[in-house]
């Protein structure tokens, strides 16, 4: 591996480090409070937005499997980096969740891995999903459309607004509010595999794998090989 992409890989390991040490933490601590959604959703964004910005000069500031599938689909990133990011990627979400069952114990990293929770249905006595596996795919297929999307136009075009990371962190921020509620709103297969791994909480696993990775290549396909081609 050159140099150059071992120091790629290693600022996705941390960024990706913080975002699921963060993500877990913020989950434990707000997950059960009042108006907590509002908490973690800030708290998973404001990672995004340092750690997208403190990592963006070195790699991209990627920090997630769906976002490098984005860029390999819009033609921004090669498949030999795409499995370097991805190793990197996967390798600091589980670090970071073994540090969280460190501290925290196992079962809280299995209550912040992202699932579809359950509500209870009172008069018919009995718990079933808020959302079936086919509406959390779409509802995780399109919160990481606009996450990549988002990466597209203020971090890849030449013409983007020079804001570092904040509109990525925001969008993020934004994505949770809506689906939190309803599949956790991972938007990012690391997000769910590194917690999923080290607690052993698999439920509904490959929703986020599937939804993520349709949506960043929808991304890729509309605004990596459409509007920044068509504007050129």
């Amino acid at each position: 591996m050159k140099p150059a992409l071992v120091k790629q890989c290693v600022a996705e390991f941390i960024g990706t480090f913080a975002l699921i040490f963060v993500g877990v933490g913020a989950i434990h601590h707000l997950g059960s409070v009042p108006g907590g959604l509002l908490g973690i959703a800030l708290a998973h964004g404001l990672t995004i937005a340092v750690m997208a910005s403190a990592t963006g000069a070195i790699s991209g500031g990627h920090l997630n499997p769906a976002v490098t599938f984005g860029l390999l689909v819009g033609g921004k990133v090669d498949s030999k980096t795409l499995v370097a990011y991805w190793a990197a990627q996967l390798a600091g979400a589980t670090a970071a969740g073994l540090l969280c069952a460190g501290l925290l114990g196992t079962a809280a990293v299995a209550g912040g891995t992202p699932d579809i929770p359950q509500s209870v249905v009172a008069a018919a006595g009995n718990a079933g999903p808020v959302v079936s596996t086919g509406q959390a795919i779409v509802i995780e297929a399109v919160l990481t459309f606009f996450l990549v999307f988002v990466v597209y136009g203020t971090a890849v075009d030449v013409r983007a607004p020079k804001i570092g990371g904040l509109a990525i962190g925001l969008t993020v921020a934004l994505d949770i509010l809506f689906g939190g509620p309803l599949t956790g709103a991972a938007m990012n297969p690391a997000r769910t595999f590194g917690p999923a791994l080290v607690s052993g909480h698999w439920n509904n696993h490959l929703v986020y794998w599937v939804g993520p990775l349709l949506g960043g290549a929808a991304a890729g396909l509309v605004y990596g090989r459409f509007l920044i081609k068509d504007s050129k």
